[in-house]
């Protein structure tokens, strides 16, 4: 099976946000059309979910139901921002809402303010179809909150006309077995900057930074800044060092093209050949192609990640009690998660799925990639996906995260020294925390 590059979407419209949206609409979560037969179910999602056939499909099966979605392509800081807003303020979620890895144990501090999915799904025989650590991260205490959509196993994507200019190998096997460790990732990165391309070896530090971090924590202790007792571990965590002083290391090498991930900065640089590397969890792969266009396509592959694999990302949806159709909505999120969905999403997005009977599938297994050089996709991210160990991120994990890529970014422009960064990391991350 081979996903096809799809149309890109024009980035300005992606540009208005889920407020600007409910301003213009009036309209808070979901809401009776004019008509009176047809109800409006609100989606909202970040980044690109590969959702859209899966929508037309389920209004096609259910007559009356419009879907109306929201928010794709923003980043994922500003749109969680935007849906505590509003679920604070008690008005404009959405109906459904994608919350992602990074975020859910804030969510679920909250559970009033998300509908139990048992009180309207077949739940024990959805629950036989999940990885167990999937699904039980969707409760909080009794409630089921949440259904997961797809899981960020890793990989490595590369330019591969940009590795060619520089006379390193393109072919994706080859570079497998020549980037076994980060160590050989640096040297490799050195050898590109020396041939002068233009472009830099990596998009930016806090891309790789959270990818390490994920690997080292997932083969470790499990957890990042916070343990499982939720208390603020990170000066004591030898993953979270280990993965600061590597990215420190290649920022230092002159590695970096210094842009932050999923900024506009980065979207230019695919386009302007910014960087040649960009660590690659599944879901990036929509990311990569929405951002690069048609232009991209054949110039992308994809290898296996330096090191021992790990997870980094996925996402729940929730229906929340704002929705004046939680019923129709608990339907949706059943539809967009069940097997179907999760494959198409898969296809459309890179959205690798969550479910053990899809990941051991011939149609995902054989499944390649046209944008990214017919990359075999499915077999690179499925295999040995049903053994990623679960990394704990804890209720403030978003906001620590962020003072922690403000000093790596800061190193990158030459602010803060790589000697006092760990210091100041620790430092700001405690504020936020105290």
């Amino acid at each position: 099976m081979q996903v096809t590059p799809g149309r890109r979407r024009v980035m300005a419209a992606v540009a208005i946000s889920m407020a600007g949206v409910m301003a213009a609409t009036g309209c808070s979560g979901g809401s009776d059309d004019d008509d009176g037969d047809t109800i409006t179910l609100v989606v909202d999602t970040f980044g690109v979910f590969g959702y859209d056939e899966l929508y037309r499909q389920f209004e096609e099966e259910n007559p009356g139901i419009r879907i109306e979605a929201r928010g794709e392509n923003l980043g994922v800081g500003d749109y969680t921002q935007q849906l505590q807003q509003a679920l604070a303020a008690g008005e404009g979620a959405g109906d459904v809402v994608a919350i992602e890895e990074g975020v859910l144990v804030d969510f679920l501090a909250t559970p009033e303010q998300f509908v139990d999915l048992r009180d309207y799904l077949d739940v024990e025989e959805i629950q036989a179809r999940y990885l167990p650590w999937v699904w039980e991260a969707g409760f909080a205490g009794d409630q089921l909150v949440g259904l997961g959509t797809d899981i960020g196993s890793m990989g490595l994507c590369f330019r591969r006309d940009l590795f060619e200019q520089a006379g390193l190998p393109t072919d994706r096997q080859q570079l497998s077995e020549q980037l076994q460790t980060w160590d050989d990732y640096i040297a490799l990165g050195q050898q590109f900057m020396q041939a002068n391309t233009g472009a830099a070896f990596i998009d930016g530090a806090t891309n790789v930074y959270n990818a390490t971090l994920m690997q080292f924590a997932g083969e470790g202790p499990g957890y990042t800044y916070f343990n499982e007792d939720d208390e603020f571990v990170m000066e004591e965590n030898p993953a979270v060092r280990q993965a600061f002083d590597l990215t420190l290391q290649m920022i230092e090498a002159g590695l970096s093209a210094g842009i932050q991930t999923f900024s506009e900065e980065w979207t230019a640089g695919f386009q302007n050949n910014a960087f040649a590397t960009v660590a690659c969890p599944a879901w990036m792969l929509g990311q990569i192609a929405e951002n690069h266009g048609d232009a991209g396509a054949g110039l992308w592959d994809v290898t296996t990640i330096p090191g021992s694999g790990g997870n980094w990302g996925g996402s729940w949806l929730a229906v929340t009690t704002q929705s004046e159709h939680p019923e129709e909505a608990a339907r949706l999120v059943e539809f967009l998660t069940r097997p179907e969905g999760q494959l198409a999403a898969f296809e459309a997005a890179g959205r690798l799925p969550s479910l053990p009977e899809l990941l051991q599938s011939d149609e995902v297994l054989a499944m390649t990639n046209e944008y990214f050089s017919n990359a075999p996709v499915g077999q690179l991210f499925a295999e040995g996906a049903q053994e990623l160990r679960p990394v704990y991120l804890g209720a403030d994990n978003q906001a620590v995260r962020t003072e922690v890529e403000n000093v790596l970014r800061a190193v990158e422009q030459g602010n803060i020294s790589p000697q006092d960064a760990w210091n100041e990391a620790v430092d700001n991350a405690r504020n936020v925390v105290d």
